[in-house]
């Protein structure tokens, strides 16, 4: 059997939803799981759970370039001294999303999301790659079906579509060094955003001015529909966790994988051709 205690994987956005289930799950299998969260109270949630191979750490921000940099020098201090194993896996969880029509978007909530993707993961993944590189280890990256045109969550998709280029090109880069770049795709997964898509509602109709929300009322109050439909039917992050589990003892693991309410059917959208897909996704909207 492995001993799993022999390898750290550093998870971000451990505080709660995937990232959660993924630190807690592997910590129990024995890993030893660099969890980061951004807030101390978080930090000692974690800590409460009595999982000596669970170590949070605080603060990483993934929009503070400053605390990029302190967590990825304590982490490679701390494995040289040999008080962590060695650094096997990074997995990119951290973000949130906002759901509006790109006209209604929080431009602000915007560029953070993107810093909270895209940039901020890059910076850290600089910082921490000569350590992956000694154990030829893996990069995971937590995202969407993200090549489809879905209306009102632009804010998620297109950061998850610039994370689908990474982790291809990444693949590309990194192979002679035996880094692998694993992107997950998820479907609808039970955290916390259907309560924040509720209060993206809320912001809407209650701070946007009348004339543009009439706009988009009707189309609006359809979603808002679909998405309490939609959100009794999601999948528990616990499925996301033993699936990073599983991939993490593969010895040639797939470079893409999909899981969650709905994953496998945003997955077969994408073999389509693109105006078969624009075709389709804009068939709702507009008839």
């Amino acid at each position: 059997m492995n001993d799993f205690s022999k390898k750290s994987v550093l998870v971000t956005g451990a505080s709660s939803g995937i990232g959660n289930a993924i630190a807690i799950y592997l910590a129990k299998q024995s890993y030893t799981v660099l969890a980061t969260v951004r807030k101390e109270a978080d930090a000692e949630s974690l800590d409460k759970l009595g999982l000596d191979n669970l170590k949070p750490l605080y603060p990483l921000d993934l929009t503070e370039p400053d605390q990029i940099y302190m967590i990825a020098n304590i982490i490679e201090e701390q494995i040289q001294k040999m008080e962590l194993p060695p650094l096997y896996a990074i997995i990119n969880v951290a973000g949130g999303g906002q759901i509006a029509p790109i006209e209604l978007m929080n431009i602000g909530k915007f560029r953070e999301e993107l810093e909270k993707r895209l940039v901020g993961p890059i910076f850290l993944l600089q910082k921490l790659l000569p350590l992956l590189r000694v154990m030829q280890g893996r990069v995971f990256w937590i995202a969407t079906p993200s090549l489809l045109p879905v209306p009102y969550v632009a804010d998620i998709h297109a950061s998850d579509f610039a994370v689908n280029y990474l982790a291809r090109t990444l693949n590309i880069e990194l192979c002679p060094d035996g880094i692998k770049n694993v992107l997950i795709r998820c479907g609808g997964i039970n955290t916390s955003s259907p309560q924040r898509t509720e209060n993206y509602f809320s912001e809407m109709f209650d701070h946007w001015s009348k004339e543009i929300v009439n706009v988009y009322k009707d189309r609006l109050i359809r979603l808002r529909k679909d998405m309490e439909l939609f959100n009794k039917r999601r999948t528990e992050p616990e499925k996301v966790a033993i699936l990073v589990y599983k991939i993490l003892n593969k010895k040639n693991p797939k470079t893409r994988y999909q899981v969650g309410y709905m994953s496998n059917l945003g997955s077969f959208f994408e073999k389509l051709p693109q105006s078969w897909v624009d075709f389709i996704m804009k068939k709702k909207e507009c008839w």
